[in-house]
């Protein structure tokens, strides 16, 4: 991605703030047109003053310059704010706009981008833009209208000595753009090692039990040492660049400050040019040069902007693999029949993990999926909310087939409960809740009494307005899994899908989930991933799936009575 096209879309994101930026950058001229006048404001102090010792100066001069500094303190406040504000507008706007960008990717996305970048993402690199955009690049600006208009008053007031300012500025410009480059190669290494500690942060601290199981907090402390190591090792050599950058510019200021003195003083002692004239134009000079000096110090902080901007919007030009079709229509409400029609599935076009499933499954049934694992049992269930697309076969439900619906209007119908139940820090209220954003108080309660729930929740320090802490963690597996369910329930959709929603559980926990789960299966479609057969004995039917094709189907006694797959998986449980 080269530097105009990030340009092109970095101000497409600001566009919608650009009359405040046309205001910032008025503000921004005012502010360097007084910083020349200034400057000149030297040359009538000097000659007018102390060498002419005129007494009317004398009175105004100060007051000039009182207005002056108002009037540039005026203008710098309108454009720091002003500035400030649009760049704290596009950051929120981009981390909104990455953030639903990230969620309408499938669940392939998440398997091959670790959650660790996805966080640095939307937090460290936008952040990084926004220091280009309201700091650095616009602070650019600033500089350039102060060195236009300060070298506009050099060359007024003296166009010889203005010549020195073509050799000075080219050879200070050169150190800007070579280090531009280096920066920009050690911000992107400095932010690829900043997501890898992001990563292992992320999975040691949520995955804490099993670091203290296995007595691995040694090794996590070495793992992150070593990253943080590296990390560091990448600072350290950007921070040495930025070092040498300051003083190099320091110097070739100097040597141009000494020429001028040398070639000015001359003027001075030949009598063509005051002495005021020579101090007023040193100054504007030294003016001029400062921005000069100061794009060097931010043309880091613009590299790692530039660079932080390239992977954003890298992420942004991901195209979701699952979306809706052109003309995608919203699926009414399910009566009949889900139909599998010569479903085959495979990940990355691989080895087929589901080969010529058909199957259908009419409304109201509860159909049971058993077999080894890795089978595909979960991969058939993921197809039907097209968290997984096909590309060979078709689901239809009441014969329409489920890509030219929209997804909104799929999903709605359908409901699911998972082995690995997923909670959020919030309320036992907002968690169950989470199911219809609108019901009322009744409903919830409803629905946590069917979920066998209620008696668990009261019994909490708030009610329902207890913090359940990250995932659920303060209360046990059982309570988790009938908060999920009363979620579920609450939905109150017609399809429902249970992936292995009792394996975790001791038994008296899952014979409390167990009760739920049937008072969440009435009147719904049901697809019922289970290892624990003794939870599917009474499904309204069985298909075994084994290498990803369907090899056995019938009621748990037909199944037992055939003497093959089902009966070893059920003698391989209870005898």
């Amino acid at each position: 991605m080269t530097n105009k096209e990030i340009l092109l879309r970095i101000y497409a994101v600001i566009r919608p703030y650009q009359s405040r930026l046309f205001i910032a950058m008025a503000g921004m001229i005012f502010v360097a047109a007084l910083t020349g006048a200034q400057a000149y404001l030297v040359k009538d102090l000097l000659d007018k003053i102390f060498m002419e010792k005129n007494v009317f100066f004398l009175n105004v001069l100060p007051l000039v310059i009182v207005l002056i500094f108002f009037l540039k303190s005026v203008c710098y406040y309108l454009y720091y704010f002003l500035l400030e504000k649009v760049g704290q507008s596009v950051i929120r706007d981009l981390r909104v706009q990455v953030f639903e960008h990230i969620h309408s990717q499938p669940l392939s996305f998440f398997h091959h981008m670790p959650t660790g970048t996805l966080i640095s993402r939307i937090i460290s690199d936008i952040t990084l833009m926004q220091q280009a955009v309201s700091n650095a690049l616009v602070g650019t600006l600033r500089d350039f209208f102060q060195v236009i208009i300060l070298l506009g008053v050099v060359f007024y007031m003296n166009w010889k000595l203005a010549m020195f300012s073509f050799i000075i500025l080219p050879i200070a410009a050169y150190p800007i753009v070579k280090f531009g480059r280096i920066f920009r190669r050690l911000s992107t290494r400095t932010q690829e090692e900043t997501a890898h500690v992001t990563n292992i942060l992320y999975e040691t601290i949520t995955g804490n039990r099993i670091v203290k199981a296995f007595g691995r907090e040694q090794y996590e402390g070495r793992r992150f040492r070593d990253q943080i190591g590296t990390l560091f090792a990448v600072i350290i050599q950007d921070a040495r660049f930025r070092s040498m950058q300051h003083p190099l510019m320091e110097f070739i200021g100097g040597v141009a400050i000494a020429m001028i003195i040398w070639f000015g003083g001359n003027e001075v002692i030949h009598g063509d040019a005051t002495p005021g004239t020579f101090f007023a134009f040193l100054t504007a000079l030294i003016s001029a040069y400062e921005p000069v000096k100061g794009v060097s110090r931010i043309n880091s902080t613009i590299q790692q902007g530039m660079a932080a901007a390239t992977r954003v919007f890298t992420l942004l030009d991901i195209v979701p693999e699952i979306a809706d079709r052109a003309g995608a229509t919203v699926l009414p409400p399910f009566r009949k029949t889900i139909e599998f029609r010569d479903v085959t599935f495979s990940y990355d076009d691989e080895q087929p993990v589901l080969t010529d499933i058909n199957l259908a499954v009419p409304a109201g049934q509860a159909l049971a999926i058993v077999g080894p694992s890795g089978g595909g049992k979960t991969t058939l269930t993921n197809l039907i909310p097209r968290f997984l697309d096909l590309k060979h076969g078709a689901i239809l439900i009441d014969g329409v087939d489920i890509r030219d619906v929209t997804l909104q209007s799929l999903r709605g119908q359908i409901a699911m409960v998972t082995q690995q139940t997923i909670l959020f820090n919030d309320t036992v209220r907002n968690n169950i809740a989470y199911g219809d954003l609108h019901c009322s108080e009744e409903e919830l309660i409803q629905a946590a009494t069917a979920a066998h729930a209620l008696d668990f929740i009261t019994s909490l320090p708030q009610g329902f307005d207890t913090i359940i802490g990250e995932g659920g963690a303060r209360l046990s597996g059982g309570e988790r899994q009938r908060v999920s369910i009363a979620r579920a329930i609450l939905k109150n959709a017609p399809i429902l899908i249970l992936d292995e929603a009792t394996s975790a559980l001791d038994t008296e926990s899952e014979r409390e989930v167990q009760k739920a789960l049937e008072n969440l299966m009435k009147d719904r479609t049901t697809f019922v991933i289970a290892h624990r057969l003794s939870t599917i004995i009474n499904a309204d039917r069985i298909i075994v799936i084994k290498d990803g094709a369907i090899v056995e189907e019938g009621t748990h006694d037909e199944l037992l009575a055939l003497g093959r797959e089902y009966e070893q998986l059920y003698n391989m449980q209870y005898r």
